[in-house]
Order: structure tokens, then sequence, then C-alpha cells
């Protein structure tokens, strides 16, 4: 059963005490609101300003456990805020580990701050959760994908188009290295996972993947410098930092050029390109949970 007053009074308690340096946005000159607004949570959260303002006044429909969890990464919240939140709601909170999407609060806020930089961060089966503005204009928006295309070890076995981002020199390296990455993964989480679910999928539709997962290789890894193909500006030699949320299986990919570089020049363009095709909200819109 909903616990309306006492979700009211968490959410308000977790809006206020968040502040917008936290979420990558401007405090500016005049603000007087302790932490954030109603409307500046719901933007993050992905609902109406409405919606959750009923939330906070006890008032409004039975959160679905999709809308609760787009609040729980919204409003940054820790693994055991998200479970109170659930449990205030009446839903059992979701599982915690590898299988979770819930990104940990400390990796958001190392991404809220690279809104300059192209960054993304991903599961251990190549699932993005979330990119900046620059990520998504330097390889795609990856959120138009659903069920196992989400991962795109998954799509760059059944989907052509997939592979357009890097150079052709460079895919029988990639393909060799997906299928070893997604079978150290189903090792690791043994029958029945998710990971052995995707190799079972792309057994059956991918005959390159058939002849790669026959062949048991382990460990394969990239180049050091990554070349990707953008459309608009040509080729990109970027280096790739990675951080690794060990809780969650998240990872953190950030990608740099050396300053100076033809490639660091590229990088500038593409921002000023993705500034022109972006406006403010949608830039915004782009810190999806």
């Amino acid at each position: 059963m909903i616990d309306r007053a006492g979700l009211a009074a968490f959410l308000r308690s977790r809006r206020e005490a968040m502040q917008p340096e936290d979420v990558g946005l401007p405090r500016g000159r005049r603000r007087r609101t302790a932490g954030l607004r109603r409307e500046e949570v719901a933007a993050l959260c992905h609902m109406s300003a409405d919606y959750y303002a009923r939330l906070e006044r006890e008032r409004g429909p039975h959160p679905s456990e999709q809308m609760l969890a787009s609040i729980a990464q919204g409003m940054h919240l820790s693994l055991d805020e998200r479970d109170h939140l659930f449990r205030l709601a009446g839903q059992h909170p979701p599982a915690r580990g590898a299988t979770s999407e819930h990104i940990s609060p400390g990796l958001l806020r190392i991404l809220d701050r690279l809104a300059d930089t192209p960054a993304e961060i991903v599961t251990e089966l190549g699932e993005t959760l979330r990119q900046t503005p620059l990520g998504v204009a330097l390889t795609g928006d990856a959120d138009r994908y659903t069920g196992p295309a989400r991962s795109l070890g998954y799509r760059w076995f059944t989907d052509p188009a997939s592979r357009n981002i890097y150079p052709p020199e460079e895919h029988a390296l990639m393909s060799r290295m997906y299928a070893s990455g997604l079978r150290g993964v189903a090792a690791r989480r043994g029958p029945g996972s998710r990971a052995a679910q995707f190799a079972e999928l792309l057994l059956a539709r991918s005959a390159e993947f058939r002849e790669l997962w026959e062949a048991h290789e382990i460990g394969v890894s990239p180049q050091e410098v990554k070349r990707l193909v953008h459309p608009e500006v040509g080729v990109l030699e970027l280096n790739c930092q990675t951080l690794l949320d060990p809780h969650q299986s998240h990872l953190l990919f950030v990608y740099t050029a050396p300053p100076g570089s033809e490639s660091y020049e590229k990088l500038q363009l593409l921002s000023v390109l993705a500034g022109q095709s972006l406006g403010p909200s949608d830039a915004t819109a782009d810190r999806r949970p």
C-alpha cells in the first residue's frame, strides 16, 4: 500500500537537498529555492511538473515501477534511497547487482560535469544507459533502441549499419572483441543469465558470431586509440578512459583527444554543431535516467 505522506515528505527532502551543481544546472543569481525547483526535478525525471507536484502534495495516481525508477535516477538516489522510494510507493524494489540499470549517484555526478566531453555510461553488456550531449553527437542517440538491440555488441552482429561508425579495416578486430567480451560476461554470470541469453540469440542469427564463438577467444582488447568515423567531421582518433562501478558493473567511457591535435579540433567543431541542433531543453533531456 502506498504511503502518500511518507512518499511526499521523502521527495521533498531529497529535492531540497539537491543543488543545481549536482545535476549540471546553472545556479543563477536570483535562486531562492532551497535545493532544486519542482519543475527542474520533473525535467530530470522525465515527467510533467504537475505530476511531480501532485506527488509532493500527497495526491495523484499510484506511480508505476517505471516512473519510480525514473524518479530514483533523476533525483540521483543511492540504491538504499531507491529501495526506500519503491517501498513508500507500495512497490517491490528492483534487483541489485549486475542486472540493475540504476546508475550510482557518484557516477552520475561525474557524467553531469562532462557536458563538453563525449561520454557515456554502459552496462557490462554494452547497453547505453546515459550519454552526454556531445556523446550523442559523436556516436548517435542510443536511447532509440529497445530489447537486445540496446546492446552495441548485439547490434554489431545483427545490424550492418551499426558498423558504419568504425573504419572497415577494424571491423574484424571489433567482431572478435565483442564475441570475446560476451563470452567473458556469460562465464561470470552463468547459464540462464542475460549474457547467456544474448549468446543464444546471436548464435541463431549470425554466422559470423557462430564462427567466432566456436573459437573460444577470451580477453580480446580494443586498440589503445579508438578511430571513429563521423558523417560530418570525418575520422577522429580518440583515447577512451574507462571508470568502473564495481557494485553495479557499469562503465563510464570518456572520449578525449590531445589538445592541438586534428581530432581535438574536430571535437570542438562537433560541439558547435551539436549546440546548434540542441536547444537548452533538449540538452537537459539528454541526461536521461
